[in-house]
């Protein structure tokens, strides 16, 4: 006993892996091919194109991701990429009417009013609809032996993301009230939340409506996270972090230098501002720890988000703010 201790004493030790969320298995070298899928909501009459991302392991996390005002399915193929090499089911859906069937086609001068009617309240109700087909599909594509999804969907643990528009949406279905919309459509499913370029509430009470959100969210905006539709800036996109309830998780990361288009891969229409690879590497960085802190309870990515870590994968001026939640006390609690 005493000889099999001193064994274990004298035996190299294996260095500690410090958790990287920007490290890819090798498995992922190859570049990760997306199945494009329909949902077909016949009581809508309404088609909701996807673009899934698979993970090489199964069954896997789902990421659910919503473009903004114009844009589809493929608007930020980094996002599938990264988080699908990480081990997650990442669906890419594309909302008919605020897509971008709104502004191809139509004359150069007339696209900008085409844009701004479709950021209606129809149209995010819409989108909202959108969601909820979406998982339910996906649960029947699961238990489906002739589907290509089939087994691979881990639908107990979902996620929901967007950008611009798809960040409204991401609110919408992940705890904010609209009263526009006149009930809350939050779905029960929707495990974390991330929305891109958020977006505050254009009338009443910005704490009220956010009083119901239950979810963990990350919030991710830029020091030039403005927009010409909708009237929202980089500062009032930040009024959204300090009223979330003090019950949940909650991070904010402001890229510095950040336009409306960081968060795509490619520039919006009308727009000059050039990519920075930084952004890209900040935004994969905390995205996939938060996913993996809350979609696979990883506690090495909660401490990574939580303490000094995060600034490893960020610019120096950027902003990151960690506020942990606080359960609620006091009578029947």
């Amino acid at each position: 006993m005493l000889a099999f201790a001193v064994a274990l004493l004298l035996a190299p030790q294996q260095p500690t892996v410090a958790y990287d969320p920007l490290a890819l298995p090798s498995s992922s070298t190859e570049a990760a091919k997306p199945l494009d899928l329909a949902v077909a909501d016949a009581a809508r009459e309404r088609t909701i194109p996807l673009r899934v991302w698979l993970p090489a392991t199964s069954p896997a996390p789902v990421v659910l991701w919503s473009h903004g005002l114009g844009g589809s399915r493929d608007n930020a193929p980094y996002l599938g990429r990264h988080w699908s090499a990480r081990g997650y089911v990442v669906v890419c859906m594309q909302h008919a009417g605020s897509d971008e069937s709104v502004w191809r086609g139509v004359r150069l001068g007339e696209r900008m009013e085409a844009m701004r009617r479709a950021a209606s309240a129809e149209n995010l109700r819409l989108r909202g609809e959108d969601v909820k087909a979406v998982l339910d599909q996906l649960g029947r594509w699961h238990g489906d032996a002739a589907h290509a999804l089939h087994g691979r969907l881990d639908l107990e643990h979902v996620g929901m993301t967007g950008h611009s528009f798809g960040a409204v949406t991401t609110q919408a279905v992940a705890g904010q009230a609209m009263p526009l919309l006149g009930q809350l459509w939050t779905d029960a499913r929707i495990d974390a939340a991330l929305p891109m370029s958020p977006s505050s509430p254009a009338a009443g009470d910005a704490r009220r409506a956010f009083a119901k959100v239950t979810v963990p969210w990350l919030l991710m905006t830029g020091t030039k996270d403005d927009s010409s539709i909708g009237n929202q800036t980089p500062e009032s996109r930040r009024e959204v972090f300090p009223v979330l309830p003090a019950t949940i998780d909650r991070y904010e990361l402001v890229l510095h230098d950040a336009h409306h288009g960081a968060f795509s891969e490619r520039p919006l229409p009308g727009e000059s501002a050039a990519r920075k690879e930084q952004h890209h590497r900040a935004i994969l960085g905390v995205s996939t720890a938060f996913w993996d802190a809350y979609l696979r309870g990883d506690a090495a990515a909660r401490a990574f988000l939580q303490g000094d870590a995060a600034r490893s994968v960020l610019a120096a001026e950027d902003v990151w703010q960690a506020a942990i939640g606080v359960p609620a006390t006091g009578p029947g609690r």
